[in-house]
């Protein structure tokens, strides 16, 4: 097993997605605290997606879905991952302190050259906001 399949699972994928779309996904689980570092490192080379997630919550859900059907799910250089926040509140938490953001759910993180570039949360969360970051 590889360092990022070991580093990112996708053991622990939301109920939400059906097992055929987790198959298909694009979205890496961050499930250790570890990663947050690595996110860093990656934003270096890519855009990184952090999809913060409460599966008990409409709104999250909605916004989930959202995500699943947009374009640039498909792009290279655009990394996605997701955080189930129930599962892993303490992580949610130090990704709130680590970006210096209110920890909000769901909530939409983005990160370029180790810097928070976006971040919103509820009904502000848009997909087409990562064409402003995009080269």
């Amino acid at each position: 097993m590889s360092f990022l399949n070991r580093l990112f699972s996708r053991k622990n994928k939301p109920k939400t997605p059906t097992n055929e779309e987790q198959k298909a996904s694009p979205w890496l689980t961050i499930t250790k605290h570890e990663q947050i570092d690595y996110l860093k490192e990656l934003s270096k080379q890519n855009l990184v997606v952090i999809f913060k997630h409460s599966t008990r919550c409409g709104i999250s859900s909605m916004v989930w879905n959202r995500f699943q059907n947009n374009k640039y799910l498909e792009r290279e250089d655009v990394k996605f991952f997701y955080l189930d926040l129930l599962s892993y509140r303490d992580i949610s938490t130090e990704i709130a302190h680590e970006f210096q953001v209110l920890h909000q759910s769901p909530q939409l993180i983005i990160l370029k050259n180790q810097n928070l570039v976006h971040h919103s949360s509820h009904s502000a969360i848009n997909p087409s906001v990562l064409e402003q970051f995009l080269d």
